[in-house]
């Protein structure tokens, strides 16, 4: 799909592949762990396997199902990353037995409840960018300064859509009856990938409209987006570059409930990063907005026969860090996003362009 950006530069060159070396990922637990209590957490660290693969080494190893083992969130393969997980305490004797390569136990501790997925607040990452000129660094730094500004658009990332990033057109055709699927879990995968698909597309209309309200006037856009000129005018005024419309679902940051768009003062709110807009994940039992809204919505709205969720449209880095290395011609990156954010969709906002392709040469 044709992919809008929501910073205002040229694109910027650099290289970047994912690997252990040049991306690392540290999970920050949504809470304080007990020190007691009959579940076992451990903080591990895995060197190029998901998640699951890891989940997976340790049931064999301590003779359990996976179920068994609480996890807060999936983490990338081609990666170094640390993340939390629990067992029972009673199979802690087996776990100080524990030795594979790729995986490393670097600290335990307890917990009354098991792990669940979500529970995260976060993740902190280093990611390493080559081939970086000193203009490219400059230009760097300045997309870094407008999104510790403005914040950044929260697209799925490429992982969300398979190897050949075409899970998605395989949940389509689930959706519209054109393929059966028996595998549950599968099906449900591909599906979700479809409803991602969808909130991206979405998410991009909505950049594009900012982008032409930047650029036209009033009389021009009032035909490019049906839209009266009074309207256009308050659009326009807002000071946060990602405009919020009239019947806008919004969502409490970082966490809370979703509600209808309530004038002057919630505008201002998202501007001070108490709430912001929420994008649809279409399906059964969700929120739908209101007005000019979903008129935009809607064309990204389909009866899918899962539940239906909210996902935040805009989201707010903290803790964000750069340093280039003019000697090795690197940029080195450190930032924290909230749970479910795509560290490689920051990257792909300074560059401007896709970067899951990238090859070495």
């Amino acid at each position: 799909m044709n992919r809008f950006y929501a910073l205002r530069h040229a694109p910027v060159e650099f290289y970047f592949r994912q690997s252990a070396n040049d991306f690392v990922v540290d999970e920050i637990p949504l809470y304080p762990f007990s020190s007691e209590g009959e579940h076992l957490v451990l903080h591990i660290r895995k060197k190029n396997l998901t998640t699951w693969e890891m989940v997976d080494v340790l049931s064999r190893h301590l003779g359990v199902k996976a179920r068994e083992i609480g996890y807060a969130g999936l983490k990338d393969k081609n990666a170094l990353t640390k993340q939390y997980i629990s067992v029972h305490k009673k199979y802690e004797e087996k776990i100080d037995g524990f030795s594979r390569d790729g995986i490393k136990i670097l600290s335990k501790t307890y917990h009354k409840n098991k792990i669940k997925m979500g529970h995260l607040k976060g993740n902190r990452f280093f990611i390493r960018l080559k081939r970086v000129t000193p203009m490219a660094a400059k230009k760097i730094d300045e997309a870094l300064d407008q999104i510790r500004k403005n914040g950044m658009p929260n697209f799925f990332g490429y992982q969300r859509f398979g190897n050949d990033g075409d899970n998605y057109k395989l949940g389509m055709e689930i959706v519209q009856g054109k393929r059966r699927e028996k595998n549950v879990k599968l099906k449900k995968l591909l599906v979700n990938s479809y409803q991602s698909h969808l909130f991206n597309l979405w998410l991009s209309r909505r950049i594009e409209i900012n982008i032409l309200l930047e650029s036209f006037d009033k009389k021009e856009l009032s035909g490019l987006l049906n839209m009266d000129e009074e309207t256009i005018t308050a659009l326009q005024k807002q000071k946060h570059p990602f405009k919020l419309m009239q019947g806008d679902v919004m969502m409490h940051y970082p966490y809370g409930r979703a509600f209808i768009l309530d004038g002057e003062e919630d505008i201002e709110r998202f501007s001070n990063r108490d709430i912001v807009p929420g994008g649809l994940l279409c399906g059964k039992r969700v929120m739908r907005s209101e007005a000019d809204a979903y008129k935009v919505e809607k064309e990204y709205d389909e009866e899918i026969g899962v539940d239906g969720a909210r996902r935040f449209a805009w989201i707010f880095p903290e803790d964000i860090e750069g340093e280039y290395k003019e000697d090795e011609a690197w940029f080195e990156l450190h930032f924290t996003l909230p749970k479910g954010s795509y560290a490689t969709v920051l990257l792909e906002q300074i560059a401007k362009r896709p970067i899951n392709e990238e090859k070495d040469g």
